[in-house]
């Protein structure tokens, strides 16, 4: 009897050890299969993507409580293919974006930023998706004659209201313009009101989104210099794209390829036309990679 006994213990005792032991595989079966698959798996499972933006209109804005834009249209396109179908907007100061998304306030950044050397140091971005140029505003009448930044960095009396961490504070030093001359500015109406004010002689920014804020301001005291000639400086165009953290790179690499299906098939344009974009001039249409973009 105590043979029994003790045999029908020691069998109980494998019984629970194996199930034990299976119970184990299917957990770590799991753990690297759905629980730990990624950013990208986790934005799929909860269905939604929180986008940081700068509401630099026409590239990523709200207007009426909806988040819009062509960075915007181009980003919701993609994450609906991701099988993501909402986008949820989280408003900052430009300067703040890319801080902003590696303290993971929100999973990606979607402002038409530029991709340049130096953010390339503190973030991963995705390919780019549209070109650009530059442009100016000054004060009614154009006292200053100013139709470059040349003319800027010639004249010392001129003081230009630039968005902070845009890259025109660097394609200004560039072409010559002292420190001393460069204001920064939170936003696009702060720079106009710098204008408006006498602060300032001048404001500069992409081309769309100064003529546009321009033709919101409704005021007689600016004008938008046609003819504005573009510097010729690394830079110039710029290439703007989404902005990733460096630990996403499932994220970043799955966005690519939805991306590069929209560039295949000629979606890009319809996409970005309805904010005013061409696609004669802001379609990328050479072969050039963020890689290539980041290597200066």
């Amino acid at each position: 009897m105590k043979k029994y006994l003790s045999g029908l213990v020691l069998g109980l005792v494998l019984i629970f050890a194996l199930a034990a032991c299976g119970s184990d595989d299917s957990s770590d079966g799991n753990a690297s299969g759905d629980g730990d698959g990624g950013k990208l798996a986790e934005l799929q499972d909860a269905g939604k993507v929180t986008i940081g933006f700068a509401n630099e209109k026409p590239y990523a804005y709200e207007e009426d409580g909806e988040l819009k834009g062509e960075a915007v249209a181009i980003a919701k396109e993609v994450f609906k293919n991701l099988g993501i179908d909402e986008v949820e907007g989280q408003l900052a100061d430009f300067s703040q974006l890319i801080p902003g998304l590696q303290a993971g306030k929100f999973d990606v950044a979607t402002a038409g930023m530029a991709i340049t050397p130096e953010r390339c140091e503190n973030a991963d971005f995705g390919e780019p998706e549209i070109k650009y140029g530059e442009g100016l505003i000054v004060e009614k009448g154009n006292p200053h004659n100013i139709t470059s930044y040349k003319d800027i960095a010639d004249n010392e009396d001129i003081t230009v209201s630039v968005m902070s961490g845009a890259t025109e504070i660097d394609f200004l030093q560039q072409e010559g313009v002292s420190e001393d001359q460069i204001s920064e500015a939170p936003d696009i109406p702060a720079t106009f009101s710098a204008v408006e004010s006498g602060r300032a002689q001048a404001t500069t920014g992409t081309e769309m989104t100064i003529k546009m804020a321009l033709e919101s301001a409704d005021t007689d005291a600016l004008e938008f210099v046609e003819g504005f000639e573009q510097p010729d400086i690394e830079g110039v165009p710029s290439y703007g794209a989404a902005v990733f953290h460096p630990d996403n790179d499932d994220l970043r690499e799955a966005y690519n390829e939805e991306l590069q299906k929209l560039k295949d098939n000629g979606e890009i344009a319809g996409l970005i036309e309805p904010f005013g974009f061409s696609e004669e001039s802001n379609v990328i249409t050479e072969d050039i990679t963020t890689e290539e973009l980041c290597q200066g």
